[in-house]
């Protein structure tokens, strides 16, 4: 079946000397895989490899076979060139960071607009905001509404997160858990939108460990997780 779709690519990987696999959140059909055959010894082919870096937002046109296997690619355009994201070297950070972290998470090979459209619109004010660098905190936590575990709200006095309950307690529990100063700032983090994290000053070293709780969340959650490991490279960018 031949499909118009728009796209952000989250990989790819070369294939054999002269072909690409990449893998690809599609707005009709969720996770898709696509082999592009010759892509990388073709100069006047129409796909171009530089089509295919992390987060791109574009519309395919696909022939879906939907039985599991590869699918193929027959035209594609850009639909929202960036301006600031492959260029920023904290922001091509964020995006290698991300990009690996959405690849882990996201396993449906099924439609949903909603997520879709969150990743696209958070990926266009990434792009053109200078603020950014709480993003990825706030992003990869409203992510979790759209994989089925966002944290409950919070009690106001509750102290600690419970990341395998994912609820907020009173007090500790055996489980790994957000304590002291990062409870405080997690809290802050829920209910906002991007343009309200200027409000919120996290220090480097809270930053760190709080990113650390919440790959552990998604690692708890999530089966088949993978640590990303573009984290390091992350920390050292923003140090």
């Amino acid at each position: 079946m031949q499909v118009t779709t728009k796209a952000i690519i989250l990989s790819s990987l070369k294939y054999g000397d002269t072909s690409l696999i990449v893998k690809a959140f599609t707005q009709s059909d969720g996770l898709k895989s696509y082999l592009l055959k010759g892509v990388l010894a073709s100069k006047k082919g129409k796909l171009k490899t530089a089509y295919f870096q992390p987060l791109t937002q574009l519309e395919l046109t696909a022939s879906h076979k939907n039985k599991g296997t590869l699918e193929t690619i027959r035209e594609v355009k850009v639909l929202y060139p960036y301006k600031t994201l492959h260029t920023n070297i904290v922001k091509n950070s964020l995006v290698l960071f991300l990009a690996e972290m959405l690849g882990s998470s996201i396993q449906e090979e099924q439609q949903d607009t909603g997520l879709y459209d969150y990743l696209e619109n958070s990926f266009r004010w990434l792009d053109r905001n200078e603020k950014i660098a709480d993003f990825h905190l706030l992003f990869l936590v409203n992510l979790t509404k759209f994989l089925g575990f966002y944290p409950e709200e919070s009690e106001g006095t509750a102290a600690y997160f419970d990341l395998l309950e994912g609820q907020f307690v009173s007090s500790p529990t055996l489980n790994p858990l957000i304590e002291n100063e990062n409870t405080t700032y997690f809290k802050k983090l829920l209910g906002i939108k991007f343009d309200a994290l200027k409000e919120i000053r996290i220090t480097k070293g809270v930053r760190e460990s709080l990113l650390k709780s919440v790959i552990l969340y998604f690692e708890l959650h999530l089966h088949g997780f993978r640590k990303p490991k573009s984290l390091a490279v992350l920390n050292a960018v923003f140090d």
